[in-house]
Order: structure tokens, then sequence, then C-alpha cells
């Protein structure tokens, strides 16, 4: 059992920056791949960006590859989401995910545990 709980979300202006982290509950944190997920209103989640469990690997999703840059601390549990060059359009609900086994990083079928999302707003 993998409880994930993220923070740093805010408010920010078009430009500017936020970093999002996730702690992760429980010893086996360094076995699951990470990602992280976004849902704005009205629209599916989608994926943004995903690690693999060593850290050696990292995946984005096209509009966001060289903005943001995920990375994680397995001796603290915990995995983060630098977001730097904020868009208006980067606005949604933030969400950290564990997937223990999976084929395609991006799946959101893939994942086993959710955090409960942060809210993330960019301003023009």
């Amino acid at each position: 059992q993998v409880q994930l709980v993220e923070s740093g979300g805010g408010l920010a202006q078009a430009g500017g920056s936020l970093r999002l982290s996730c702690a992760a509950s429980g010893r086996t944190f360094s076995s699951y791949a990470m990602g992280w997920f976004r849902q704005a209103p009205g629209k599916e989640r989608e994926f943004v960006a995903g690690i693999s469990w060593g850290g050696g690997s990292t995946y984005y999703e096209v509009s966001v590859k060289g903005r943001f840059t995920i990375s994680r601390d397995n001796a603290k549990n915990t995995v983060y989401l630098q977001m730097n060059s904020l868009k208006p359009e980067d606005t949604a609900v933030y969400y950290c995910a564990a997937a223990y086994d999976f084929s395609s990083i991006a799946s959101i079928a893939e994942y086993d545990y959710w955090g409960q999302g942060t809210q993330v707003t960019v301003s023009s």
C-alpha cells in the first residue's frame, strides 16, 4: 500500500515557476515508477511526466518538455515536478501516481496509487 500526498500548488503568473512535491508513505517507494498527471476543467486527465524507479529514465509530454523537470529522492520517499516558464494552459489539478509494473508510463491504467491532487493556476 502506498499513500501519496501532493503539495506545492498555487497561483503563478505566466512565465513563472512552481515546484510540486509528492510525499509517499511505505517502505517500497523505490520499487515504483512515478508519474505526474493533470486534469483541466472539462478535460480528461493527461500524462505530464514520469520517472523510473531508480530515477535513471524520465519521460515528458511534448508540451512540457524543456519546461518541466521530474525528479525523485528515494531516501525521502518524494517525487518532484519543477515547472518553469508556466503558461495559462498549464492550469489544472496536478496528480502524482505510482506504478509498480508498467509497459507504458504515460498510461493512466498502469498506475496503482494516486494522490488527491493539488491545484495549479497560471494567470496571463
